[in-house]
C-alpha cells in the first residue's frame, strides 16, 4: 500500500493549490455531504485550482454510508464522464472519506483522491491510514478496501464548523492513540480543557501528535497483520455498541461508541493483562465526564455479543479477538476473551458509568 502524504496546514489555500497542481488529471470532483457542502465547501471553492470542479453531494451521517449512496456516487462520476485520470477530493467527516475513498478506489478500478477531513474524528482516524468502506447488512464497515488517499490535508480551522459532540467524538480516537503510545501523551490528552472556549491552536498540536502515532503504526503494518491491530483498542465492543444503536434506530457517533468501548476493554485489560487500576480509573473518569452513557440492560448482552462475533478481527466465528494493554503503550494483540469475561466488562460499564 502506497504511503499517504499528511499535510498539517498552515495555509490551506497555498497547500491545496500546490497539491492539486502536482496531479495530472482530466476532471476534478469534490464529494461533500449536505453539511460540508453548506459550511466547508465555501472555504475552498474560490481557490482557482478547484473553481471548475464538479460537486457531488450526499446525505449526512452514518445512516447514509450505504451501498445505495455508493452507487449514487458511482453514477454521478459515470454520468459526468469521469475517467481513470480523474481526481476526487473528499471534503467531510469520516462517512465522506470512508465512502468517497471506496468509491474512488473502485470506480474504473481506481482513481486518485485527496482527503480533506473536516471533523476531528476524520482528521485523526478515518481519513488517515487507507481504510475505506461502507456499512452493510446492519454491520459497521462490513464492505471495504485498503486504499490510501494520495494526500490528506488537515486544518483545524474546519473544526470551527463542528459542534461539541462531533469534536469530543473525534477526541475518543486521540485518547486511544494516547493509550497505545506514551504516558506523557495520554496524560496530556485527559487533561485537555473542554470546559471553556476550545484552544484550537493547542488542539491542532495534539492532532499532529495523534496523526503521527497512527501514521507510524500504519507504516509498520499497512494491512493489519500485526501491530496495526493496536488501533482496534476500544473498537471490538465499540462497534457492537454502534451496531446495537443502528438496530434500534438510534444511531450514535462513532467516537462515543469507541469511548464506551474503551471503558469495557480497559477493564478487560486490567483483569487479563494487569493494566494499572489507577490509569483505568483516570481514563474512565474522563470518559464519564465527557461522553455520558449508552443505556442497555443485561437482557441486551447476548445481542451485543452476537454483534462482536461479526467483528472483522476475529479468527473464527466462535471466538472474540481483542487488543488489550498491560500498561500505556504495552500492547497485546490477538487476545481471545471468553463470553463470561465480556459480560463482566459490560457489568463493569453499567456499574461504573452510572
Amino acid at each position: 500500500m502506497s504511503k499517504q502524504e499528511i499535510i498539517i496546514c498552515s495555509n490551506l489555500r497555498d497547500d491545496l493549490e500546490r497539491i492539486i497542481s502536482s496531479h495530472k488529471f482530466d476532471k476534478l470532483f469534490i464529494l461533500t455531504d449536505n453539511h460540508t457542502y453548506r459550511y466547508c465547501l465555501p472555504v475552498i471553492k474560490d481557490i482557482p485550482a478547484v473553481e471548475n470542479a464538479t460537486d457531488i453531494t450526499i446525505g449526512v451521517e452514518d445512516v447514509n454510508k450505504t451501498l445505495e449512496t455508493l452507487a449514487y456516487v458511482w453514477l454521478k462520476l459515470s454520468n459526468s464522464e469521469a475517467t481513470r485520470r480523474s481526481l476526487m477530493i473528499n471534503l467531510g467527516g469520516g462517512m465522506v472519506t470512508d465512502l468517497g475513498g471506496f468509491a474512488a478506489a473502485t470506480f474504473k478500478r481506481g482513481i486518485s483522491f485527496i482527503n480533506i477531513p473536516t471533523t476531528l474524528l476524520s482528521m485523526v482516524d478515518a481519513a488517515v491510514g487507507g481504510k475505506t468502506g461502507i456499512n452493510f447488512n446492519g454491520l459497521k464497515n462490513e464492505i471495504g478496501a485498503f486504499a490510501p488517499a494520495s494526500e490528506v490535508i488537515i486544518d483545524s480551522e474546519f473544526l470551527k464548523t463542528s459542534d461539541y459532540e462531533n469534536i469530543i467524538s473525534g477526541y475518543a480516537e486521540m485518547i486511544k492513540h494516547g493509550l497505545i503510545s506514551t504516558d506523557e501523551n495520554w496524560k496530556e490528552l485527559i487533561k485537555f480543557n473542554f470546559d471553556n472556549e476550545i484552544d484550537y491552536k493547542s488542539l491542532q498540536n495534539l492532532i499532529s501528535k495523534s496523526v503521527g502515532i497512527k501514521e507510524n503504526v500504519v507504516e509498520q503494518d499497512p494491512y493489519e497483520k500485526g501491530i496495526r491491530k493496536s488501533l482496534n483498542l476500544g473498537h471490538t465492543i465499540g462497534h457492537a455498541f454502534e451496531s446495537f444503536s443502528l438496530k434500534n434506530e438510534s444511531p450514535i457517533l462513532h467516537g462515543y461508541a469507541v469511548a464506551w468501548g474503551l471503558v469495557c476493554e480497559l477493564y478487560l485489560s486490567h483483569i487479563k493483562c494487569s493494566f494499572p487500576i489507577e490509569k483505568l480509573k483516570s481514563t474512565v473518569t474522563f470518559i464519564k465526564e465527557h461522553y455520558g452513557k449508552l443505556y442497555f440492560s443485561c437482557k441486551d448482552y447476548d445481542k451485543l455479543y452476537e454483534f462482536m462475533t461479526h467483528d472483522k478481527k476475529n479468527e473464527s466465528s466462535d471466538s472474540i479477538n481483542f487488543t488489550l494493554l498491560s500498561d500505556i503503550g504495552e500492547i497485546n494483540i490477538n487476545q481471545i476473551v471468553s463470553k463470561d469475561d465480556i459480560f463482566d466488562s459490560l457489568d463493569f460499564y453499567c456499574e461504573t458509568m452510572g
